[in-house]
């Protein structure tokens, strides 16, 4: 009977040890293959996709995706020329422009891939005893020349990262006051534009396991 035991006890030690390699282990990395095989060296930003409720969202995320893009090597189609274009032939809307075929979008901008974003999550949502500013985004490179997929991803950031949302003080009446006050200042000033500028930061890295890669004007290029 202990013989039994033992056993089965050494059998479960042994499935807990394997559970615990597997979540000791690393998280997939992104496979680069197609990336490394089309070597982009320009990208056109596209306008986002608002899934959202908020107006702003669209252009508060294109305003900041260039420069995470150019610090990582890559030349990026000036957002007011591809605006100006789309305007002209018009498509005035994300949606519209990003049904456009990528083989018009590299005839007409010359660009080597484009990026497709849409937002998640944008702005500030009240509660009663705190509130939150929050901007989600998906993104996918998209290589104009073969259609290829290069990279997807995602990224995430709250007010509490860039400044401080609110934290429930001493006195319930004066939290509830100061977290409705929060809100409103949050709103009028447009607090969600600031943490999209962190989730692009995040969202359009270059390096690491699951980033794009080094454009060809950055310095880590070679270490692709």
């Amino acid at each position: 009977m202990t013989f039994l035991i033992s056993r089965k006890l050494v059998a479960v030690v042994s499935v807990l040890l394997m559970l615990s390699a597997c979540a000791s282990h690393s998280p997939s990395q992104t496979d680069h293959a197609a990336f490394r095989s089309n070597k982009p060296r320009s990208v056109l930003v596209l306008p986002p996709l608002n899934d959202t409720n908020d107006v702003n969202a669209t252009y508060g995320m294109l305003s900041q995706m260039t420069m995470p893009l150019a610090e990582g090597g890559y030349y990026v189609v000036p957002v007011a020329e591809m605006e100006e274009t789309f305007r002209r032939n018009g498509l005035t809307t994300a949606n519209d422009i990003q049904n456009v075929a990528p083989e018009k979008l590299r005839s007409i901008f010359g660009a080597d891939a484009a990026l497709y974003t849409k937002i998640t999550d944008y702005g500030s949502s009240y509660r009663v005893i705190a509130n939150r500013t929050v901007v989600a985004a998906q993104a996918k490179l998209v290589d104009l020349r073969s259609g290829d997929l290069l990279w997807s991803g995602s990224a995430t950031a709250n007010g509490s990262e860039v400044g401080g949302d609110f934290s429930v003080g001493s006195g319930l009446v004066g939290a509830l006051v100061q977290n409705a006050v929060k809100h409103v200042v949050n709103v009028t000033t447009d607090k969600a534009w600031s943490v999209a500028g962190l989730t692009s930061q995040r969202l359009l890295a270059t390096g690491g396991t699951n980033g794009m890669l080094y454009g060809p004007r950055s310095p880590k290029y070679d270490s692709n």
